[in-house]
């Protein structure tokens, strides 16, 4: 590896530790916002499609308008499932306890190769398969308790946030040549239309207004702009690993900023998915990397 790439892989890896910082930010803003689940929806999709599409703008200049015009079903498609998945990520948060949705959420590496396998036949590798089983075990054991905190719907809109999320990328693997960060930008907006009716953005005091704002720039848009350039300097079994610090960042930070103890149930299945999600991804990381060293050799 040369100095300019080493010096790439170090850029690549702050910046996308960063996104994963910044994503972790998601419980705290949702906490500290006083106003109700869709006016924080709707607001907060206009902000962040607009700062989105102006980074969209930026980075590809003269040719943003051809990209535009190019958009077809996988963008639309993409659009559709990353709108699903912010508005039931968000109310899962609103409804349970972020400890909860969180740690449902990370089963999505398991449940996108599921859905890869059905849609594009990518057939999980057998150690994916175990992990998989393992992971679920962990989130029966969260779902079964009753007495936990967190009420089933929010446990219910983390399990749709899973799925859309592996849905969106399993299309945006299958389609890796087709620009897909207009569907960040109109999701969105598509999330702010579907939200604006019950939503009373009028009523958001000042002090919401800021955190609004704050949540859709630094939590959201920043993240996807600090994800999108350091992906790029850095194997995607490592970026896996470092964005995956995201779930246990988020109920940690509520958890010492808000004094939101997670309930008994989540403190026993938690650990359980995250040692499957972890062990998954380093045992990915070392297979990966033993091939790139067979095929050097």
């Amino acid at each position: 590896m040369t100095l300019t790439e080493q010096k790439q892989y170090r850029l690549g890896l702050t910046y996308v530790a960063l996104s994963a910082l910044a994503w972790s930010s998601s419980g705290l803003f949702m906490r500290a916002i006083q106003a109700d689940l869709m006016t924080i929806v709707a607001t907060r999709g206009i902000v962040s499609g607009l700062a989105t599409f102006l980074f969209f703008l930026y980075l590809e200049r003269s040719r943003a308008w051809a990209i535009l015009r190019a958009v077809r079903w996988p963008t639309i498609a993409a659009t559709f499932f990353s709108a699903a998945s912010m508005i039931s990520g968000l109310g899962s948060i609103y409804y349970t306890s972020v400890a909860d949705a969180m740690v449902i959420y990370a089963t999505v590496p398991f449940v996108t190769a599921g859905v890869a396998y059905l849609y594009i036949g990518e057939k999980p590798s057998r150690s994916t398969l175990i992990a998989a089983s393992v992971a679920m075990a962990g989130v029966l054991v969260m779902l079964m308790d009753e007495g936990g905190g967190g009420s089933l719907l929010g446990k219910g809109l983390a399990l749709v946030m899973t799925l859309t999320v592996a849905a969106l990328a399993t299309i945006m693997r299958k389609h890796r040549d087709v620009h897909m960060l207009p569907a960040m930008f109109s999701s969105a907006w598509l999330c702010s239309l579907c939200t604006i009716w019950f939503a009373t953005p009028l009523a958001l005091s000042g002090h919401d207004v800021g955190l609004v704002v704050l949540f859709a720039v630094v939590q959201n848009s920043l993240g996807l702009i600090l994800y999108t350039f350091g992906s790029r300097w850095i194997p995607a079994a490592d970026a896996s690993l470092l964005t995956a610090l995201e779930v246990p960042l988020t109920p940690l930070w509520v958890w010492i900023f808000m004094d939101e103890v997670p309930a008994r149930s989540t403190m026993i299945g938690g650990p359980i998915v995250l040692l499957a999600l972890f062990g998954h991804i380093f045992a990915e990381i070392r297979r990966n990397r033993s091939t790139e060293v067979a095929v050097h050799a």
